[in-house]
């Protein structure tokens, strides 16, 4: 039987778009079915502009999600005494999204003075659809104690705590900056300057509930990146004049300073995520952060005010920095109206900001309790499907027990030290970085980084001499000898390959900077593959929205024979198998079934035929066009017999032309995440990046390695065994 969940705001100002966004994540990281309805729609601004909660689950992810009763519409039905219209209304929306899911999440209307009535119809509306209810609180200048007092205060407008149907309580923004009336603050510079500070901890709240029956359901501390907002956004508010767009799409303002006193007192201001506030006849100003932003500091942004324009000499001093990404953009008005002006921006997050909203998503998701999302489908049956925020759950965790060390050839590069602090924060793995500690640290000084535990930086030049007899040794016989082992050292690729060769490390990730040839040749010279593997293969993970399919051979080999190929699809589905997708592969052709003939088709035939006698075990099935593989209309009438068409989880392409072409187009024209490619076959992990490739993707790469090499570890257990 499916569950239906309220949250119910107990004040404004708690956060409840984020709690509910936090809460449907947590759900589809366990593969929960989920469904989410907000009954009445309550914009900021009032009116009946488009629900916030809603319009962001439906765009950004394939969450089933019921239309809002408009509040105009909704005020009007309770002015002429008409609730029981209003209710069903709200029961026939509710019942289009419910049917088919575990749980349906429901978002109640915040109390405000414009609506007094939202905790009168809250409740009605909890009892109506029979909702379990979870409060929403946030501490504001509470103590843990006042704060306990005032959820118990909450909870007696909705029968008290005896009431069986109250689920418990989430509290948002713990330790969020707060004015005297316990409202986040408005003024964005306050904000920001004192985002540091801490005044409860998460042990102190679940500690002064342990003497409440009211259980805590999650604990979300407050984060400056939370409400870090695009520069493209601050400029909209603004009505500003953009003068250079650079980056301002994607840069994010972490910090706003107001540029008003002389310049070395400035200086520490020019930071990463810094929006810049200066009058525009401050040349000394613009200069300076222009040389800040030339020697790799990512400042988010310069606002100029006072309707001067940049002088003609100072904007050619300042080209290389403009040129660098950097945006610059004017408001009409002096400082202090802008000022003002700024105190107004809302720091909500805006429905097409994918990657805020993906990062709300998973903070709020990582502190809600586990357990209790767990509850939420037992005694539920269904098939579930691994949905892509499933599968990244599920990669952080395994990578997370696996506990292993990745080196990072390319250590100075700035998203790859990015990458290796978020996994240091989330435990992914230990990033060890390859390259002068100076420069890495330099680099991640520029990014606002920090590089605490977790991560380890090694001075290429500090350890080369160690591995200059081994790799004689290893490449004698192919005329390798000390000079020209000391020459291809010098490559950090290499070696961070022999470190691996060594065991110091167990796996490897390059690519942002280095082409596919300088990441695999060394490896594959000096890892080799592994002794059940005759070839080495790539897969790429593509998350689509409702679930996650495996495409291979789409990196490494261009035409590989028929023995090949099905040696790649059996690798292929025990890739997929090991992230906890079922593998039911297809064997790509231009044709289906015995219908085409020619060289082509005719070796995804044989290829077909000898990976189902090598592995019955699996369920592999071929020629099959692409169509007939996934769509499962198109399966009935071309393969009505076939156990992959249709619903085939694993694609494996004919040659890397087709795989490479086709993964590309998936990708962009869906704009799909994909993940990989994933290399197969290896003695040891060793996997390359994209050079296009995001923070993310890097992330997650890492996660992938750290995985695969805890399989090899417990394969070559058995085998010792």
């Amino acid at each position: 039987m499916s569950r239906t969940i309220m949250l119910v705001p107990i004040s404004a100002g708690v956060g409840l778009t984020s709690a509910s966004l936090g809460v449907l994540r947590s759900m589809e990281r366990k593969g929960v079915s989920v469904s989410f309805y907000k009954p009445i729609s309550q914009p900021r601004h009032g009116g009946d502009q488009p629900d916030l909660t809603t319009s962001i689950v439906t765009s950004s992810s394939d969450i089933k999600a019921a239309e809002p009763t408009t509040i105009s519409r909704a005020e009007e039905l309770l002015r002429n005494e008409q609730s029981d219209v209003l209710l069903e209304e709200i029961v026939a929306r509710y019942k289009s999204i419910s049917q088919g899911t575990d749980v349906t999440l429901i978002e109640g209307l915040v109390p405000t003075r414009k609506h007094p009535f939202a905790n009168q119809l809250n409740g009605e509306i909890a009892k109506t659809l029979g909702a379990e209810i979870v409060f929403v609180a946030t501490p504001g200048t509470d103590n843990p104690s006042q704060l306990k007092e005032r959820i118990e205060v909450a909870c007696s407008n909705f029968g008290g705590t005896k009431n069986k149907q109250i689920a418990g309580v989430i509290i948002n923004k713990l330790n969020a900056p707060v004015d005297e009336a316990g409202r986040t603050r408005p003024d964005l510079s306050e904000i920001f300057d004192d985002a540091d500070a801490t005044t409860k901890t998460n042990l102190e709240v679940m500690q002064i509930f342990n003497s409440s029956p009211i259980r805590v359901l999650g604990c979300v501390p407050w984060k400056v990146d939370l409400i870090a907002t695009r520069a493209i956004d601050m400029a909209k508010h603004l009505n500003a004049e953009i003068i250079n767009e650079g980056d301002i799409a994607t840069r994010r303002i972490k910090s706003i300073t107001f540029c008003a006193r002389s310049l070395p007192h400035m200086i520490e201001h020019f930071k990463p995520g810094s929006l810049l506030v200066t009058s525009a006849d401050r040349p000394d100003v613009i200069v300076a952060a222009c040389l800040a932003a030339m020697n790799g500091v990512e400042i988010g942004a310069i606002l100029l005010t006072g309707g001067y324009e940049i002088p003609q000499s100072i904007a050619e001093l300042c080209k290389p920095a403009l040129e660098s990404g950097l945006p610059i953009f004017t408001a009409q008005g002096n400082t202090w109206q802008t000022s003002l002006n700024l105190q107004s921006f809302s720091l909500e997050v805006p429905a097409d900001d994918k990657e805020r909203i993906e990062f709300v998503n998973e903070h709020v998701a990582s502190h809600i309790d586990g357990p209790w999302i767990d509850s939420l489908s037992e005694g539920t049956e269904g098939i579930r499907r691994l949905s892509p925020p499933a599968f990244r759950y599920q990669l952080t965790e395994f990578a997370r027990k696996a506990a292993k060390r990745i080196v990072l050839p390319e250590g100075d590069e700035p998203r790859t030290v990015k990458a290796a602090a978020i996994c240091a924060e989330r435990g992914i793995a230990t990033c060890v970085l390859l390259g002068n500690p100076e420069e890495i640290r330099r680099v991640a000084a520029q990014q606002g980084v920090e590089l605490g535990a977790g991560v380890e930086i090694i001075d290429s030049d500090s350890v080369r001499e160690n591995y200059v007899a081994r790799l004689v040794e290893l490449r004698g016989a192919k005329g390798m000898t000390e000079v020209v082992a000391r020459e291809k050292l010098q490559d950090s690729v290499f070696l961070g390959t022999m470190m691996l060769e060594a065991g110091e490390v167990d796996g490897l990730v390059s690519g942002a900077v280095h082409t596919t040839a300088n990441t695999i040749v060394p490896p594959f010279q000096i890892i080799k593959t592994a002794p059940d593997a005759s070839i080495v293969s790539s897969i790429f993970f593509m998350l689509l929205p409702d679930q996650v399919l495996v495409y291979g051979d789409c990196a490494i080999n261009p035409d590989p024979t028929a023995e090949q190929l099905a040696e790649i699809a059996i690798q292929s589905a025990d890739s997929a198998m090991a992230f906890g997708i079922d593998p039911r592969v297809a064997m790509i052709s231009y044709s289906t079934g015995e219908s085409g003939k020619g060289a082509d088709v005719d070796k995804v035939r044989e290829a077909t035929k000898i990976a189902q006698e090598k592995r019955p075990d699996l369920v592999i099935d071929g020629p099959l066009q692409y169509d007939a593989a996934i769509m499962e209309n198109v399966a009935a009438s071309k393969a009505p017999n076939s156990p992959v068409a249709g619903k085939a989880t694993v694609f494996v392409f004919p040659d890397l032309n087709t795989g490479n072409t086709t993964y590309k187009a998936v990708q962009r024209s869906a704009d799909l995440v994909s993940i990989g490619p994933m290399l197969q076959g290896m003695r040891k992990p060793v996997n390359d990046l994209s050079r296009g490739a995001l923070v993310d993707d890097i992330v997650y790469t890492v996660a992938l390695t750290a995985i695969q090499a805890d399989q090899a570890a417990q394969a070559e257990e058995k085998v010792i065994n």
